[in-house]
């Protein structure tokens, strides 16, 4: 005789809870209070309670699967984002179904993952501004990873500080039933701090290498430059622009170098600013003696740039947490929100005070 296969009812009733409960922590549901949780897992693997997705499928009308779309993965933030967003999903017990965005934009990659059953999608970086233009599947929740607050019409409240800024709108906020939430890092406020640092050390003024037009990370990064300069009453130099490649970087370091009164650069990422210390150097201008270098991201290669570079940290653990948590919260009760995560800049030695 076959040995009885077991159910949640098993598991509620070990655990101590409802059977709704335990449905709701199989599927990864965020209104569950931690302890409960933990308690409703343990039963799991006390018995050996194993969901059966297929069912599970047929019966909530959802396949706990997420989509990620993404204009390319060679850039290092977006592999690192991938990677987080993997690893949130997994722990929330989703699968992932990652397509890049090609010759049909975003909307051809929102049919193909709607075709595939997802029950969310969440969109990474260059992307968001082709994803937020096309139309996608009615009921389809959506989270993109840096794009406007405005773009679903929330107001974001409160500050940046140790916490990340919230805002939420309301149940199926958009026409058509779409519901979308926004996750970004506070890219202008971690350029701020990068240009304060610099000009703190006595810099008169610092030039920027901005990333490619087009990008709201690289726009917002721009943007913090501008307004710290604006708001200490130093001059601002017009920008040169990379593609965030480090032969980019070295392109626009070698005009950089050529030019004396340049003694701070701050770099809209860091692999751009690996170019730009690698052009200043062959040049014969000592980093930081004849002029400070300053990146974005803290990529774990960073620390052992030659010298070790000043950055600001982005929190991509964070940033996939969140991105993963906001779609399943838009999954379960329709509703689109607003985070904002903060930066920390890195001081190394790769900054000095002018001489």
């Amino acid at each position: 005789m076959n040995e009885r296969r077991v159910s949640m009812a098993d598991v509620a009733a070990l655990a101590g809870v409802s059977g709704q409960t335990v449905s709701r922590v199989v599927n990864a549901s965020p209104r569950v209070d931690p302890e409960t949780r933990a308690r409703v897992e343990s039963a799991m693997t006390e018995l050996g309670y194993r969901p059966h997705r297929a069912a599970r499928a047929l019966r909530t009308g959802r396949t706990q699967t997420i989509g990620l779309v993404v204009s390319t993965l060679a850039t290092v933030g977006n592999s690192l984002m991938l990677q987080t967003v993997a690893d949130a999903a997994a722990a929330r017990g989703y699968a992932l179904t990652v397509v890049t965005i090609d010759g049909g934009g975003a909307g051809a990659a929102f049919e193909r993952l709607n075709e595939q059953g997802v029950d969310g999608v969440i969109v990474l970086n260059e992307a968001t501004a082709l994803a937020l233009e096309a139309p996608a599947p009615r009921g389809l929740s959506i989270v993109v990873v840096d794009a406007p607050p405005a773009a679903i019409g929330v107001e974001p409240g409160g500050s940046a500080g140790a916490e990340s800024r919230r805002g939420r709108t309301s149940r199926a906020s958009e026409p058509g039933g779409r519901r979308r939430g926004v996750v970004q890092s506070d890219h202008a406020g971690g350029a701020r701090g990068a240009v304060e640092h610099l000009l703190g050390l006595g810099h008169r003024t610092v030039h920027h290498l901005a990333g490619p037009a087009g990008s709201f990370a690289a726009a917002e990064r721009e943007r913090g430059w501008r307004e710290a300069l604006a708001g200490a009453g130093r001059d601002v130099p017009e920008p040169e622009r990379g593609d965030w490649t480090s032969a980019s970087g070295s392109r626009a370091g070698e005009l950089l170098a050529a030019r004396a009164d340049v003694t701070a650069v701050f770099s809209a990422n860091d692999q751009m600013a690996l170019g730009v210390i690698r052009a200043l150097t062959d040049a014969g201008r000592d980093v930081p003696g004849a002029v400070s270098v300053v990146g974005f991201d803290d990529i774990a290669d960073a620390a052992d740039y030659r010298p070790p570079l000043t950055t600001v940290r982005q929190e991509f653990g964070r940033l996939g947490e969140l991105a993963v948590a906001t779609l399943v919260t838009g999954i379960e009760d329709g509703s689109a929100g607003f985070e904002l995560v903060p930066t920390s800049l890195v001081v190394r030695a790769s900054t000095a005070a002018p001489r």
